[in-house]
Parts: C-alpha cells; sequence; structure tokens
C-alpha cells in the first residue's frame, strides 16, 4: 500500500509540516562541483581536444574531430520526412501553436518626445547567438526543442545552437526532427558539463554563445551556473511540481492521473493536492493506489509521491488558494466550478491551468504556452521561458539644447550632493556658457 501522507489545515503543526514537505535542499554535491569545475575549465583551456576527449570518456563516442559531431542540415530534414505521418503531425501542430503564442510575447521597441524636444524610448534587440542544451539517449525530449527554440527563433536570435548528447551513438529521431521544424541552425552530439562549457567559452568548432538555456542532469545545472556571468542562462530548475486544487466534483481518477503525470518524472518530483472534500481525497488516494500498479514508471511514481507528495484537506478554496501561493507552484491546476473567479486570488504560479478538462500534460506538449517554468517556489519572482529571455532592452536618451539646461541643473545638484564633481560639470557644460564655467 503506498503512503502518501495526509495532511490537514486545521491541525496544529500543520504549517511546520508544510514547510517540512516543501524543503528541497538544492545544494551542490561537492564532487559533482570539483567535477564540473575541471571540465569547465580544461574546456576553456583546450577547446576542441578536450570536448573530444569527453565526448570519448563519457559519451563513448571515439570521433577524429568535434566537426564530425555535427548533423549535417540534410541529415535533420531527413530524419523529419522518415518520421511516421502521426508523429510528424503531432510535432507540427505543437510547434504551430507553440509559435502562435510567443508570437504574442514579442516586445518592439517605442519612444516619446517630451515637449522641449527631449527623446526618451527603448530599442529591443535579440541576441546574436543562443544555445540549447537537450537531454538525449533513453532521455530525450523533443518538446524541450520546441520550447526553447521557438521563442528565440520568434525573438529573432541570430544563430540558435543545440547540443544534445548521444550515447554510443543513440539518437532519437523525435529530437532531430524538432530541431528541423524549428530551423536550428547548428545541432552537435555533445553533452554533459562539457557542452555546456564549449557553449560558454566556445570553441573552434562550437561557436561561443551569448546565453544557455534547456533542461540536464546535476552535471548540466551545475555547469549552467558556473558559466552565468560569462553567458546568461534560463534558470537552474529544480524537480518536477505540480499543485492541484479542487473543490471535489473532479473525476477522482482525473486528479490521480494528474499526479502522477508530474510524479513520474523523478523521485524528487512533487506532486500535491489541496480539497476542503474529505470524502473526494479518499477516493483520491483509493484511484492512486488502484492506478498505480498499471504504470510502467510506478517506482519511480510511488518514490515521489511517498518521499515528497501529499493530500491535503483545506477549510475551504480561499484557504486553498492561500496555500498555494505559499507554495508557488511550477504548475498549478485549478480543477473547480467558476475558474476564472479563483485565478484572481493567486499571485504565485509558473503555469495555472483553468478548469476540469485542462490537464497539466496539456501544457507539457501542445497548448502553446512554454513549459521550462519556475520551480522550487521561485515562482515568487521568476517566470516562464519566453520571447522575452531572448531580447534585450537599450534605453534611448536624446537630450534637447533646452532639456540639457533643464535636466543639467538637476543633475548638476545631485552629482554635487554626492561628491562626483566630474558629472555635474559635464551636465553643467552643455548649459553654462564658457565665461560662466570659468567663474565658477
Amino acid at each position: 500500500m503506498i503512503q502518501i501522507k495526509r495532511l490537514s489545515s486545521i491541525d496544529t503543526g500543520f504549517h511546520m509540516a508544510l514547510e517540512k514537505l516543501l524543503a528541497f535542499e538544492d545544494a551542490n554535491d561537492a564532487a559533482v562541483d570539483t567535477t564540473v569545475t575541471g571540465i569547465l575549465a580544461d574546456i576553456k583551456k583546450r577547446g576542441d581536444e578536450a570536448l573530444l576527449e569527453y565526448t570519448r570518456r563519457f559519451d563513448r563516442l571515439d570521433v577524429a574531430s568535434v566537426a564530425e559531431l555535427e548533423f549535417p542540415q540534410n541529415q535533420l530534414k531527413q530524419v523529419l520526412q522518415r518520421l511516421p505521418a502521426d508523429q510528424r503531425n503531432a510535432l507540427e501542430q505543437a510547434a504551430g501553436r507553440v509559435r502562435a503564442y510567443h508570437e504574442k510575447q514579442l516586445a518592439q521597441s517605442w519612444s516619446y518626445t517630451e515637449p522641449d524636444g527631449t527623446l526618451l524610448g527603448q530599442k529591443i534587440t535579440p541576441l546574436n547567438r543562443a544555445g540549447l542544451y537537450v537531454p538525449g539517449g533513453k532521455a530525450s525530449y523533443p518538446s524541450s526543442v520546441l520550447m526553447n527554440a521557438i521563442p528565440a527563433k520568434v525573438a529573432g536570435v541570430g544563430e540558435l545552437i543545440m547540443v544534445v548528447p548521444t550515447p554510443c551513438g543513440e539518437t532519437n529521431d523525435l529530437v532531430l526532427a524538432a530541431a528541423a521544424i524549428c530551423e536550428v541552425d547548428r545541432v552537435f552530439a555533445i553533452g554533459g558539463a562539457q557542452a555546456i562549457g564549449a557553449l560558454a567559452y566556445g570553441t573552434s568548432t562550437v561557436p561561443r554563445v551569448d546565453k544557455i538555456v534547456g533542461p540536464g542532469n546535476a552535471y548540466v545545472a551545475t555547469a549552467k551556473r558556473r558559466v552565468f556571468g560569462v553567458v546568461g542562462i534560463d534558470m537552474v530548475a529544480g524537480p518536477s511540481e505540480i499543485l492541484v486544487i479542487c473543490d471535489g466534483n473532479t473525476d477522482p481518477d482525473w486528479i490521480a492521473m494528474d499526479l502522477f503525470s508530474q510524479a513520474e518524472h523523478d523521485e524528487l518530483a512533487q506532486a500535491i493536492l489541496l480539497s476542503p472534500d474529505a470524502a473526494f481525497i479518499d477516493a483520491v488516494a483509493a484511484s492512486i493506489e488502484r492506478q498505480l500498479e498499471t504504470m510502467p514508471r510506478k517506482a519511480v511514481i510511488r518514490a515521489s509521491l511517498e518521499d515528497r507528495g501529499a493530500l491535503i484537506q483545506v477549510r475551504d478554496l480561499d484557504e486553498a488558494c492561500a496555500i498555494a501561493n505559499r507554495i508557488a507552484p511550477e504548475h498549478l491546476e485549478l480543477s473547480v466550478e467558476r475558474p476564472e473567479e479563483w485565478v484572481e486570488k493567486i499571485r504565485h504560479a509558473g503555469a495555472i491551468f483553468l478548469g476540469r478538462y485542462t490537464s497539466e500534460a496539456l501544457g507539457d506538449y501542445c497548448a502553446g504556452p512554454n513549459h521550462v517554468l519556475p520551480t522550487s517556489r521561485t515562482a515568487r519572482f521568476s517566470s516562464p521561458l519566453g520571447v522575452y529571455d531572448f531580447q534585450k532592452r537599450s534605453s534611448l536618451i536624446q537630450v534637447s539644447e533646452q532639456g540639457a539646461a533643464k535636466l543639467g541643473a538637476v543633475a548638476s545638484i545631485l552629482a554635487h550632493g554626492e561628491g562626483l564633481q566630474a558629472h555635474a560639470m559635464s551636465a553643467e557644460y552643455r548649459f553654462m556658457n564658457r565665461t560662466d564655467r570659468q567663474d565658477s
């Protein structure tokens, strides 16, 4: 029998129990950090030579040059052409929806002119080059290609470089086909911390990028932390999370499977149900017990639910929303009547799924919004990956002669107050005549 935690918000010690449940120590393993630090330094120093050595060691691919690890564009197109029709159609439909959604995010430059002729504004420009890390081998996710590459392309990124490990030469047609659909510019069969290093520092063959996005294992996550500042990164994601708020009127089998959908990612994933209906919670618990045995990844699901999952009875839906804001989940399902009313009470969540028919899985693949979301309660201050992550903003300031006098006087006072005379004089020179400057 599965031992999933049952909590009640009216119990003494509930808040302490909830904090314990949510606690996730994302500290780097010292051995992982040491290994990654060494790999990055080696890639930075020896480039292609080091990259080949690590690829031989970790992916067991023995090639003479990094150029041999690049997939030609015609090969990507051939893979797309030979996909079964249903898989190709699904990829293309998902890509179309993701593209249509992200086109709404595209920011435009703007400016305004004040009465004295001073112009202020903001110039939007895309990144020159972005790197996309995609897990490879047995853990292959074509959806990750779509969710990371499409917003970059919509933003107008000049060149998109994708890296995907192919241990023992094992490739995934869906991943390569997704790269073709997204028109990724270059794809390399490299992975791990060494791939992150190659993207961050550049080698003779792999170009240096401006930003690295995409999920990976502990070595990849640690490497992304290490190179941040040399390049930008999207985020360092923790385990997958789902929080379901249900009023008790949704099919309990649906809710149980929604919890499974995140629990099956890995043993550290977190799946939580909040409901005011005790009988419904019992029904979901029974469904979990019954359906678990049918799941191919039942061992992973069991470990996740027993270690980090919970079924929580709350006083009412208002309290459920308050607890949800405290949790700040990656995925939040509002499986309730009139979800459009309850969503107004939600302040912190990566993605919000409204209504009984909106399963979180649709967001993972094809609804349209991005599935790269803040985890580990970072939705309190972070947002989903989007087009804006691949655009930069530059301020525009063009001061007129009249504006220089008005603004210069203000700047002068403030600069003198800070003890920065050159700042003050730089502003004053624009509105004081030469005689005044000499007298002063």
